[in-house]
């Protein structure tokens, strides 16, 4: 059974002018337990709202979201917070750090949502990251590429079996973003979790081994046709 099994998903958001506007009509996709794979994707082709109803997020309209098992839409409010803070892990392009906190009670503080806290842990993948000297320092004292790291070692502070990485590198230079890249997917390597990342950066996307157009699986996305096409992995 797949870690990740979604079919007949079905999005749909109310323009301006009242009309519909169709963001996600997916009829299937699913990823294995472990598995590292790229979703490429033109802005406005829905990958943000993808991720966002595989977190539970939003709420799909119709279809079924299965993770690890579980049948998201058949889980209260609060059930899915629990479910999501203990299985997914999010890095979010804009990072959303704490400013207010030290990178260590950032890490923290995303641990107190799920199983619990762990400070040696969390000390230990900031430790990884390369921030074990600066556990104190807050996130305006430190570069971008530096926050990026935080928000790696956030998302997997509750060890989950999927995390879900929305242009992570969308904010950094050339060289932090390859650093990124690496650094995020040896970090899921590591604590054998499964990562989706949606990018539409060529370069970004070269460096993964399965890559999936999204107008190839979502029926609402507009055709990606500046995308790169290889390497890709077959439609699920």
């Amino acid at each position: 059974m797949p870690l990740l099994e979604i079919s007949e998903l079905k999005k749909t958001f109310v323009a301006p002018d009242g009309s519909n506007h169709p963001v996600i009509d997916m009829p299937s996709f699913s990823l294995p337990a472990q598995e590292h794979v790229a979703l490429s994707g033109e802005s406005g082709s829905g990958k943000t709202t993808f991720l966002n109803l595989i977190a539970g997020i939003l709420k799909p309209d119709s279809g079924s979201i299965r993770l690890d098992g579980r049948e998201m839409s058949a889980l209260t409010e609060p059930e899915r917070d629990r479910f999501r803070a203990a299985t997914i892990g999010y890095i979010f392009q804009t990072f959303n750090l704490l400013q207010g906190y030290t990178y260590l009670e950032n890490v923290l503080l995303g641990m107190s949502f799920g199983p619990g806290v762990d400070k040696g842990f969390a000390e230990a993948l900031l430790k990884r990251v390369g921030l074990g000297e600066k556990l104190r320092h807050y996130p305006r004292q430190l570069s971008t590429g530096q926050q990026q790291r935080v928000a790696v070692a956030r998302a997997l502070a509750n060890r989950p079996k999927l995390v879900l990485a929305d242009e992570p590198t969308g904010n950094l230079d050339h060289v932090n973003a390859r650093e990124a890249l690496k650094l995020i997917r040896e970090a899921c390597r590591e604590n054998s979790a499964a990562l989706l990342m949606v990018s539409h950066d060529r370069e970004v996307l070269a460096q993964f081994e399965k890559v999936q157009p999204l107008d190839q699986i979502n029926r609402a996305a507009k055709p990606a046709n500046s995308e790169p096409r290889t390497p890709t992995s077959e439609p699920p």
